[in-house]
C-alpha cells in the first residue's frame, strides 16, 4: 500500500559517539526547523534533542556512533535518538516516586526536561539497540 501525500520531510544524520555530537545536534535542529520554517518550538527541539544525545553519549557502551532521526509530522516533529543499547532508558511516561531529581546535581534531570516540555515520548527496539523519541507540537501563533 502505498502512503497517502507525499513523503514527510525527514533529516538522518550519524554523530560520534562522544561529548562533541552534542553540539553537532544542536547546531543541526535547530538548523534544519529554522530553515525550513518548521511548526514546532526549535529553542526546545534544540534543548530536548541535546538531552537525549548527551544521554546516549553518557549511558551507551562502545564508541559506536548514534545517530540522529529529525521528521516532520502533520502535527509538529518528532526527534529520536537512535544508539546501539538495547536496554531502554528511565522510565519516560511519569517518574517513579524515589526518581525525583536532586535540584543541586548538575545530572539527572534530562528525562524530567523530556517528559515535560514534549507532547509524547518514549522508546522502541532497532535492530541494532533502540530509539528514544520525543515529539513537539505546533507552535501555535
Amino acid at each position: 500500500m502505498l502512503p497517502d501525500g507525499p513523503p514527510r520531510p525527514s533529516w538522518r544524520i550519524s554523530l560520534p559517539h562522544s561529548t562533541a555530537a552534542v553540539p553537532i545536534a544542536r547546531a543541526l535542529i535547530r538548523s534544519v526547523l529554522t530553515d525550513i520554517d518548521a511548526p514546532a518550538d526549535s529553542d526546545t527541539a534544540e534543548l530536548l534533542t541535546a538531552e537525549l544525545v548527551a544521554n546516549a553519549v553518557e549511558h551507551t557502551p562502545g564508541d559506536e556512533p548514534i545517530e540522529l532521526v529529525v521528521e516532520l509530522l502533520p502535527a509538529g516533529c518528532q526527534v529520536e535518538v537512535h544508539d546501539g543499547d538495547p536496554a531502554p532508558p528511565g522510565d519516560l511516561s511519569r517518574p517513579e516516586p524515589d526518581d525525583v531529581p536532586d535540584p543541586w546535581q548538575e545530572h539527572g534531570r534530562g528525562l524530567l526536561l523530556i517528559r515535560t516540555l514534549s507532547s509524547s515520548c518514549g522508546h522502541r527496539p532497532t535492530d541494532r539497540g533502540k530509539a528514544v523519541w520525543f515529539r513537539l507540537p505546533p507552535v501555535q501563533p
